[in-house]
């Protein structure tokens, strides 16, 4: 027959058992939590613009890797990403227009 230790056991097992479905039901009959929409225009505009530009520097090919306005685009999420303040993006050129030299730290000439 079962010794008292095993008995001990076989009575934990079932009330753990028996814990765990009763927390099962318990959170099935719960009411569903409330979805909290977010408007979309809480994001400030120089996000969206950032996100915007990242999309079409993407979207280049391989020849459009060193377009100066990327580099620029790429180092400003680069830093966001680092937690370092946001600064203003540079103005986008025309297409045909080209950008402005900049030395290897960034900085125009």
């Amino acid at each position: 027959m079962l010794g008292r230790s095993d008995t001990f056991r076989v009575v934990a097992i079932i009330a753990l058992i028996a814990v765990v479905v009763v927390s099962l039901v318990a959170i099935h009959r719960g009411p569903a939590p409330s979805v909290i929409e977010i408007p979309s225009t809480a994001a400030s505009p120089a996000s969206d613009d950032l996100s915007a530009e990242l999309r079409r520097c993407s979207a280049l090919g391989p020849q459009d890797a060193e377009d100066a306005r990327c580099v620029a685009v790429w180092e400003e999420n680069r830093r966001r990403f680092f937690g370092r303040p946001a600064r203003p993006m540079p103005p986008q050129t025309p297409p045909g227009a080209a950008a402005p030299a900049t030395n290897a730290a960034g900085d125009a000439r």
